[in-house]
């Protein structure tokens, strides 16, 4: 059966919460609900998780890539900083579908940059909780990964 991890990253435990203008009234349980509803009905293994700490996203990346699963990483702020999930993600051949829900183009500069966007399969960004979908999409039209 296909695998899909879906990580999120730093912050987003507070959807539905934090910023309700910029990312939605849906709540991280909400999307994770949706993810695994959508997994049921396409027969695909969805697994969500979420950490604050960045050495658990990295450690989860290269589980997945290892294991041969797919992976829709929203990496919250450590999109901007982080060399360590970049180096996961191209160390463990993950594929990899970067997603943001709030436009990050149209935000503060810092957030313009990314350390992953190099080494994604593709990126979803602005489309809000719907990118989750969008992702799943695109990596199912994509042959597996072996």
């Amino acid at each position: 059966m296909r695998q899909i991890h879906v990580l999120n990253g730093p912050n987003l435990n507070l959807l539905g919460r934090r910023e309700p203008g910029i990312y939605g009234a849906a709540t991280l349980a909400d999307v994770e609900a949706e993810m695994r509803a959508l997994g049921e009905k396409l027969g695909v293994a969805i697994t969500c998780r979420q950490s604050n700490h960045e050495g658990e996203l990295v450690t989860w990346i290269q589980e997945a890539g290892l294991s041969g699963a797919d992976v829709i990483l929203n990496a919250g702020a450590y999109t901007h900083t982080s060399v360590a999930l970049r180096d996961a993600i191209k160390g463990s051949g993950a594929r990899v579908i970067e997603v943001h829900i709030s436009n990050v183009h149209a935000r503060e500069e810092f957030r313009h940059h990314s350390y992953i966007s190099p080494v994604v399969a593709g990126i979803i960004v602005g489309f809000g909780i719907a990118g989750y979908r969008l992702a799943v999409q695109a990596l199912l039209e994509m042959k597996p990964n072996s």
